[in-house]
């Protein structure tokens, strides 16, 4: 499908006799669709719900392009840049005829300019457009370019001013009134006569004054150079700061345009890696665990959540944890999928259902991704319809990150050429299943993304929970677990004991104390504090439920506190006065809570003396319904005896 007849918009009043010569000149920039899809629906794609020129047309028009000179052609940098990494053909031009035609040499190119030139491959006959480096102010000026992707239009209206461009007032863009349309950038702002005088590049969002660029800035411009030169700014989704810089590069052309999309994209990829260095390094001294703001999180009670929290900084400095489930769907065999977000980021709780292999699940990403898909989370929308995405196929990428605390994530890249763009994911094996931190990105951001992502899974605050039939299928396969498991030791035998050891501390109880079976459910509540003047990543709590069944907590717990800093909330310092002096409720005396009869106990390391301890650890038994003092204390003691403290 081609451009159709120049349609011109109602209020123009440019010769017609123009016309077939700004025809000739004016093309649409296209890509071509994907002739695959790896994604599979619930039912065919409607697509004829779609407009006719829509589902006909083997391309999507992306911005427009013109002729100045003998194969020579100018279209808006932003506009070529569409072609970075792609799921979509190259970049080419269509003539109103239909004929497309491919890219062959970049020629010259300014990202801070957003301007292209560049030759064709095999050009069409020459109808370039004459310019006009002086165009006087207050004059009819003339938009043409593809409107929405209908075909290429001509839209009046006048050459209002001039703006100095944002960085340092380099130039000054052209203002002007005629319509812009998405679509129309990169094409030609042409005056009454038909000359040539601009480049459309931007909508102006907040009024009618469009911008362009003189052509004479791109004539100027140096030939055979590509020039970079423009302010960039780096975030990460865990605090406010930014690190703002100059992105500054240059280097020859021509280039095929292959090889230009990997030259500015090594360049670009090397400038984010720089930034991203000096950001981390310019917040190093309050980058958490460091600084006096990390202290509560490093001190305070350890939490028990399965489902996954971002750590990040409040706008007062401290902290915290972000992110909590929002929707929350079943699967078969007690599986489920709890969805949340923090910040840019999906943050999921993927529970295995039961009747499905943990090696399978483990090792196939898309069997994984698949139990997400069957929820009916990921849609497509076809004109007015939503189609349910049953799969995403198989990733394109599938490997392994390491994180700070010897974490492995699961790093998987699913593609989505429909949407030209790509689903990341991070995926942390957890004994119930996976834990997954994600997020949508465009092809030319993918590096960026990972860059983002690499440094985000080092503030994941998880929870590993489990049965223990769960938790035996992850114990066989040492690759899914973080290194903290090479100091921990866990030996149970239903129906006999349940034992806990590490560096830190040990304990084991038989069934006398509480039932051990498959479904007990046991948490480590894995937590960042402080060991010996540096933080580390070490279990904080040990909580083994009776069963998994949520309405009957019956358990007990073991859990590690250290005296806080003077300087945090009362409550904390309340709480270790509480634990130095066995006060209630860690006095040994059963005590009723709603459905639940509780009693707690602190165990000191060895060889504390009179000496205030470093570290303190509490046992804690739980029953629901009545029991008696002597009861909850003989269960108590069953516990404790075999309860070591190892660390001082």
């Amino acid at each position: 499908m081609g451009l159709g007849s120049l349609a011109v918009a109602h209020g123009a009043t440019l010769d017609p006799a123009m016309l077939p010569k700004i025809e000739a000149a004016t093309f649409e920039v296209v890509q071509a669709k994907p002739l695959t899809d790896p994604l599979t629906y619930e039912k065919p794609l409607p697509l004829e719900l779609l407009p006719y020129q829509e589902r006909t047309d083997k391309y999507y028009s992306i911005g427009t392009a013109f002729a100045i000179g003998h194969n020579r052609y100018v279209t808006a940098g932003h506009v070529l840049l569409a072609g970075v990494g792609s799921l979509w053909g190259a970049p080419e031009l269509r003539d109103s005829k239909g004929h497309v035609y491919a890219i062959d040499k970049v020629e010259k190119f300014s990202l801070r300019k957003d301007f292209v030139v560049f030759s064709l491959a095999s050009p069409p006959a020459d109808d370039a457009l004459k310019p006009d480096t002086r165009p006087a102010l207050n004059q009819v000026v003339y938009s043409v370019g593809n409107a929405l992707g209908t075909g290429i239009v001509i839209r009046d209206g006048l050459y209002t001013s001039d703006t100095p461009e944002q960085q340092d007032g380099s130039w000054k863009w052209m203002r002007f009134s005629a319509a812009a349309s998405p679509g129309n950038s990169g094409g030609p702002l042409l005056d009454a006569s038909g000359k040539l005088i601009g480049v459309v590049l931007m909508k102006s969002a907040n009024e009618n004054l469009n911008y362009a660029l003189p052509i004479g800035q791109v004539l100027e411009a140096p030939d055979h150079q590509a020039i970079i030169d423009t302010r960039t700014s780096y975030q990460l989704d865990i605090f406010d700061a930014r690190q703002n810089g100059l992105f500054k590069a240059q280097f020859s052309l021509p280039m095929t345009l292959g090889d230009f999309y990997r030259n500015l994209q090594d360049r670009t990829n090397a400038n984010s890696e720089t930034e991203l260095k000096a950001l981390l390094a310019k917040e190093s001294a309050n980058l958490f665990p460091n600084g006096e703001g990390s202290s509560r999180l490093l001190f305070q009670q350890t939490q028990l959540d399965g489902f996954p929290t971002l750590i990040v900084r409040g706008s007062n400095g401290e902290w915290g944890r972000a992110g909590s489930s929002s929707q929350h769907f079943s699967l078969s065999g007690n599986g489920y999928v709890d969805v949340g977000g923090a910040g840019r980021n999906g943050l999921v709780h993927l529970r295995r259902p039961d009747d499905m292999d943990a090696a399978r699940f483990y090792g196939d990403a898309k069997t994984r991704m698949d139990l997400l898909a069957s929820t009916g989370m990921f849609q497509r929308t076809v004109a007015s319809e939503k189609i349910k995405i049953t799969s995403l196929g198989k990733p394109i990428l599938d490997t392994v990150y390491t994180d700070r605390w010897q974490r492995p994530w699961r790093v998987e890249v699913w593609p989505l050429p429909y949407a030209n763009g790509f689903g990341v994911v991070y995926s942390l094996p957890v004994p119930d299943g996976s834990v997954m931190l994600s997020r949508m990105t465009q092809p030319a951001n993918l590096h960026d993304t990972r860059l983002d992502m690499d440094q985000l899974s080092n503030f994941i605050y998880v929870t590993y929970e489990g049965t223990l039939k769960q938790w035996t299928s992850y114990l066989k396969d040492s690759t899914l677990q973080p290194a903290a498991f090479k100091n921990i030791h866990l030996d149970f035998d239903y129906g006999r004991r349940f034992g806990y050891a590490s560096s830190r501390v040990s304990f084991a109880y038989g069934t006398d104390v509480q039932a051990i079976t498959p479904d007990s459910l046991l948490w480590l509540g894995f937590r960042f504090f402080m060991d010996g003047g540096k933080a580390v990543w070490d279990v904080g709590d040990i909580d083994v439920w009776k069963d998994s069944t949520s309405d009957n907590h019956d358990g007990i717990n073991i859990q590690r506190f250290m005296p806080p800093p003077p300087d945090l909330d009362k409550d904390m310092s309340s709480r270790w006065q509480q634990l130095t002096q066995h006060q209630f409720p860690y006095n040994g005396v059963a005590r009723p809570d709603g459905d639940l009869m509780k009693i707690n106990a602190v165990s000191a390391p060895a060889g504390v003396g009179g000496k205030s301890p470093a570290v303190l650890y509490t046992a804690y038994y739980g029953v629901a319904g009545a029991a008696s003092q002597a009861e909850m204390k003989r269960k108590l003691d069953l516990l404790m005896k075999n309860l070591q403290v190892k660390e001082h």
